[in-house]
């Protein structure tokens, strides 16, 4: 049995539950999901007030998600904290929402501990013939408030009047018992004592080896942290370059179709394109070189799932990683069908839903840390409705829940003129959540970049999870493209020399993502020779050590300049000035948008006017 760590935050808990278990069905081959059984224990109100509920029900019978069934148990004490049914629902049953699934719910008098017993077991044997979801509501009471220290009578004093006279179900069940002949009285009053004694014996053993273990990481210089089995975070570098013959493989099976299948023209052309550019090594765009990544790690033997709303073909039409034939739309995955292939590829299209997806991949990403688990946001903005789970659990899976997580958030992200709908990943609030090497925040500028990060998450003898602002113009930006040579060569940076450094540097501009190119178009129509401009790729950690260096090479620099698309109070400033500060010993020049309360604006015009502003500003403010 595996009890998933249950933060206050209600039933955030669920989806990770069931990633968890889907994990251990891969683990086990349980093709069926009849080995491993997810329960849910909710609250009443919980359950008809929570939309996650509904969302991991909706979750139950999705390819690329059911677990086989849950049994869902509801301890229904009839009030929510201080709040009766009356105005935590709106309809007759807690358990209500359930049937949207067609669930079978079942209604149990918690009184009645036979009744309930015989109803988990045919919730049980319903689970593992039909495979599917099922409710047991208990209905029962509290017999105190929220908690040891809270007073229910000062807003249920009818209620907890009776409740105080109410005999215990272990008396009326040991007189029963009695009655029936079951059992004697002296029987009965030894078991109590038996069972007591066996309850006390467990929590002395467990305070004895806490004391041993507080005992233990004292004397090994670990007071006041948690020990995770893993080693620390490190900036060493690992092999992530591959060989030339295997770049070759995966990139000859990405663009050439079986002579069976009937391919969309358009997707033909571009497939057609895509190995031309990669035989004349003229450049591997972003999406091509996500799915090198994926393909070289499958023959490395290690697994690959991407799950996210729209996330086979791609919210920009780029990836494709699952082709329909034109003539009879069967499916055809390219990276299945690779010759020598050790890792599976599970790629998901999921529903609507960014929590209850989010939870559920964080979940599988903790059950099988050997697979890349990479979530998709359709858009960066949408993570929003996710932050519950960034927050109780991702950020802090190590230091909170002394867990491990490896899993990967695409964000798309980047000022293009769209709104303020979806424009921003509001990295701004992923950099705050950064503390003690606890996750990575990237926001890349190459393909190859991309490629190295991917197969680095994988190949480091460390796991910790991975948020990178993914891109959107760049994705068919001609000049955000690799050679073959440096996936063949290399490895990933963390900050980025520029590929035409001045002759005489006088300006130095600090930036992160797509303002890149933007800038240096600017410096080469205006034929600007004495500003360098350096990108950070990866802003957390932030690889110190390395920035420092590149400040030593620039002795000379007059003005150090950090240039943002996004506004003041948005992006990495906040975050990265006072680190630039620290280490170069002045404060950075801001060349960005003003603060603002809208992520962007709403109209093309003004955002043109202030992306040129702020292109100005970081060149000659």
């Amino acid at each position: 049995m595996h009890l998933a760590a249950n933060p206050s935050h209600l039933e955030a808990v669920n989806p990770i539950v069931e990633g968890r278990a889907r994990a251990r069905q891969r683990i086990l081959n349980d093709q069926h999901r009849k080995l491993v059984l997810p329960i849910l224990i909710h609250g009443d109100a919980a359950f008809a007030g929570q939309g996650l509920v509904a969302e991991v029900l909706n979750l139950s019978k999705l390819p690329g998600y059911t677990t086989g069934g849950t049994i869902h148990f509801i301890i229904n004490n009839q009030i929510g904290f201080t709040t009766d049914p009356s105005e935590a629902r709106s309809s007759l049953y807690c358990s209500d929402v359930a049937k949207m699934v067609e669930a079978p719910i079942f209604h149990v008098n918690g009184d009645d501990p036979v009744a309930v017993v015989w109803t988990v077991d045919l919730a049980a044997q319903y689970r593992q013939e039909f495979g599917a979801d099922v409710v047991i509501d208990m209905y029962c009471y509290r017999r105190h408030g929220h908690n040891e220290a809270d007073e229910p009578a000062f807003t249920q004093p009818k209620l907890y009047k009776q409740i105080s006279t109410h005999p215990l179900i272990s008396d009326t069940y040991l007189e029963q018992l009695c009655r029936d002949g079951d059992i004697t009285p002296e029987e009965a009053v030894a078991f109590k004592d038996h069972y007591r004694k066996t309850l006390e014996d467990a929590f002395a053993r467990v305070q004895e080896e806490e004391a041993e273990h507080a005992r233990v990481v004292e004397n090994e210089f670990f007071s006041n942290a948690d020990r995770i089995d893993q080693p620390p975070y490190s900036f060493h570098p690992v092999k992530t370059r591959v060989e030339g013959s295997i770049l070759e493989r995966v990139a000859r099976q990405l663009t050439h179709l079986p002579e069976t299948f009937t391919p969309n023209p358009k997707i033909k052309r571009q497939l057609e394109q895509k190995w031309k550019t990669f035989q004349n090594s003229s450049g591997i765009d972003w999406s091509f070189a996500e799915s090198l990544a994926w393909g070289t790690l499958l023959l490395d033997g290690i697994p690959v799932r991407l799950s996210g709303q729209d996330s086979a073909r791609g919210t920009f039409s780029q990836r494709h990683a699952v082709l329909y034939d034109n003539e009879t739309r069967e499916r055809y995955l390219p990276l299945m069908a690779l010759e020598g292939r050790r890792g599976l590829f599970c790629v998901h299209n999921s529903m609507l839903s960014e929590a209850a997806v989010l939870g559920f991949d964080y979940g599988y990403s903790l059950d099988y840390p050997q697979m890349l688990c990479m979530w998709e946001a359709q858009f960066g903005d949408f993570v929003n409705g996710a932050q519950v789970i960034i927050d109780q659990f991702i950020s802090s899976c190590e230091s909170k829940w002394a867990m491990v997580s490896g899993i990967v958030l695409l964000l798309p992200h980047g000022y293009e003129g769209q709104g303020p709908e979806h424009s921003s990943a509001r990295l701004e609030r992923m950099l705050q959540l950064c503390a003690e090497q606890n996750i990575q925040v990237c926001n890349l500028t190459t393909p190859a970049q991309y490629f190295h990060v991917l197969r680095r998450q994988m190949k480091r003898d460390f796991h910790k999870p991975m948020i990178i602002a993914a891109p959107k113009s760049l994705l068919r930006n001609k000049a955000a493209v690799s050679k073959n040579e440096e996936f063949t060569q290399g490895q990933f940076e963390e900050i980025l020399n520029d590929p035409e450094p001045a002759e005489s540097t006088r300006r130095i501009i600090l930036c992160s993502g797509k303002i890149f190119y933007e800038l240096l178009q600017y410096r080469r129509e205006h034929d600007i020779d004495n500003t360098t401009v350096l990108r950070i790729e990866q802003i957390y950690p932030f690889h110190r050590n390395l920035f420092r260096d590149y400040m030593e090479n620039y002795p000379d620099i007059e003005r150090l300049v950090w240039c943002q698309e996004e506004s003041k109070n948005s992006g990495a400033w906040s975050f990265v000035a006072p680190i630039v500060e620290e280490i170069a010993g002045r404060k950075p020049f801001y060349a960005g948008r003003d603060a603002s309360a809208s992520p962007a604006v709403g109209s093309l015009a003004v955002h043109r006017s202030e992306q040129q502003a702020l292109i100005e500003a970081a060149f000659h403010g």
